[in-house]
C-alpha cells in the first residue's frame, strides 16, 4: 500500500484513451501529402512522446524514423490543424477512470495534478470536453517547462508547485517514459496494463505496481 501526499497522472494511454483523434489526424495528414493512410494499429504503436514524434514516425512508417526535414516542414502544420479542430471528437475516457478519479478525490488532503506530454493547446480542450479538467490542481503539459517526460523536470516540478516531497508522490503512467520520469524524480510508479508503450509489455520496466483498471486504486493508495 502507498500513502502518498499527492498523486499525478498521465493523460494519454492513461486516462484517455486518444488514437482514434489521432489516427484520423494522421491519415487526413497522409491523404493531403499524397502518402499512404498508416491505420490506427500502427499509431497505437507510435503515440505517447508528443505530437512532433508521432508525425515523424508516421511519416516513415517507423517508430524510430525521422523524415527529410522539408517532408516534416509541410506535413507539421497539417497536423497541427488537424488536431485543433480533432482533439476530442473521437477520444474517450477509460473505464474506471472516473471512478479512480472519486477514489482519489474521497482522500482527505491528498493532492491530484497531471502531468502530460500533450502540448497544452491539446491537453486543456481535450480534458474539458471529457469534464475531467476540474480534478487537478495542477496540470503540467508538453510545453509548459523546458523538458517533458522521461525527464524528471515536470513531476519536481509540480511537487514543488503542490508542497510535496518526491519521496511523499505517486505517479501513475502507462509507459517506460513514465517509469523512468518517476524514478529519476524520487516518485514510486504505478502503471496501467492498457496503455501505449510502443508494444512493449510495461512490467519489462518494473514499475512498483500494475493495474488493470483505475478502480483498482483503492486496494494500492492507502487514504485512511
Amino acid at each position: 500500500m502507498f500513502k502518498p501526499k499527492m498523486v499525478l497522472i498521465d493523460v494519454d494511454g492513461t486516462l484517455v484513451d486518444s488514437v482514434p483523434d489521432l489516427t484520423f489526424c494522421v491519415d487526413e495528414m497522409m491523404k493531403q501529402l499524397d502518402m499512404p493512410v498508416r491505420g490506427e494499429a500502427a499509431v497505437r504503436q507510435w503515440v505517447g512522446n508528443g505530437v512532433q514524434r508521432l508525425t515523424e514516425r508516421a511519416l516513415t512508417n517507423d517508430l524510430d524514423g525521422y523524415p527529410d526535414a522539408d517532408l516534416f516542414a509541410r506535413a507539421m502544420p497539417i497536423f497541427m490543424e488537424l488536431y485543433a479542430e480533432n482533439t476530442s471528437k473521437r477520444s474517450r475516457l477509460y473505464d474506471g477512470v472516473v471512478e479512480g478519479l472519486d477514489f482519489l478525490q474521497s482522500c482527505e488532503g491528498l493532492k491530484i495534478g497531471c502531468v502530460t506530454n500533450k502540448a497544452e493547446q491539446f491537453t486543456l480542450p481535450l480534458l474539458t470536453d471529457l469534464g475531467i479538467v476540474d480534478r487537478f490542481e495542477i496540470i503540467i503539459s508538453g510545453d509548459t517547462l523546458p523538458e517533458k517526460k522521461p525527464h524528471p523536470m515536470p513531476l519536481l516540478h509540480a511537487a514543488e508547485k503542490l508542497g510535496v516531497k518526491p519521496e511523499d508522490a505517486v505517479m501513475i503512467g502507462d509507459s517506460k517514459s513514465d517509469v523512468k520520469a518517476a524514478r529519476a524524480a524520487g516518485f514510486k510508479i504505478i502503471c496501467m496494463t492498457y496503455g501505449y508503450n510502443h508494444g512493449e509489455d510495461i512490467r519489462n520496466y518494473s514499475p512498483d505496481a500494475v493495474i488493470d483498471s483505475m478502480t483498482e486504486l483503492n486496494n494500492l493508495i492507502n487514504c485512511a
